[in-house]
């Protein structure tokens, strides 16, 4: 059985003096010790140093599991990680690897938009930071998220993997990262939910 393989995705964007990726740097090198570990093929691309189109189609294709590593900046995403989805996904779509269509068909009106996908049996997770605590998410009773779980929140970043067909995983994330005196215990916890998560 041959090993399998994960792709890593940092979409940090460093805003010197505010944000300069430390944490989700950690983030992401805890998470390629423990692929490491469990003998893994691990790809890698943080976004802020360039990619290659071309390459992040061939990693995607290659991989079984794909972590993308973000903090959440205006809640969602750094703009250049959809700019890379954008770039990447498109090309995917093209040359019809990641999918042939959205799924819908004119003789068969069962089937459903974004069931088009040909990415089945992949894994795709988010690893994210938040200034939000962890109170605000599951709570209707919050202001901003009204109820929402932080996957909810996250749900337009997971759904382009599920438009192509991965499997989405649960989110694991780190809250309150301005104020969280927890931070290493979040860091030591991480392996252990990957396990879990991943069946491992």
């Amino acid at each position: 059985m041959k090993n399998k393989t994960v792709l890593l995705i940092n979409s940090h964007l460093r805003y010197p003096g505010l944000s300069e990726g430390n944490l989700n740097r950690a983030f992401f090198d805890k998470a390629k010790e423990f692929f490491i570990n469990q003998n893994f093929r691990v790809l890698e691309t943080k976004i802020e140093d360039g990619y290659n189109v071309e390459e992040e189609v061939k990693k995607h294709m290659q991989a079984d599991i794909i972590i993308l590593q973000t903090p959440i900046n205006w809640e969602n995403t750094s703009w250049i990680y959809k700019k890379y989805i954008d770039e990447v996904f498109t090309s995917g779509m093209n040359a019809q690897k990641f999918l042939v269509s959205d799924g819908r068909s004119q003789n068969d009106p069962t089937k459903q938009y974004g069931t088009g996908g040909k990415m089945q049996g992949k894994k795709f997770m988010i690893s994210a930071t938040w200034n939000a605590p962890k109170e605000s998410f599951n709570d209707s009773n919050q202001y901003l998220f009204k109820g929402r779980s932080a996957d909810d929140a996250l749900f337009n970043v997971a759904a382009n993997y599920l438009f192509t067909g991965f499997d989405v995983l649960p989110g694991y994330y780190c809250y309150d990262v301005f104020h969280n005196k927890h931070i290493k215990e979040d860091l030591d916890a991480y392996p252990v939910y990957l396990k879990k998560a991943l069946g491992l």
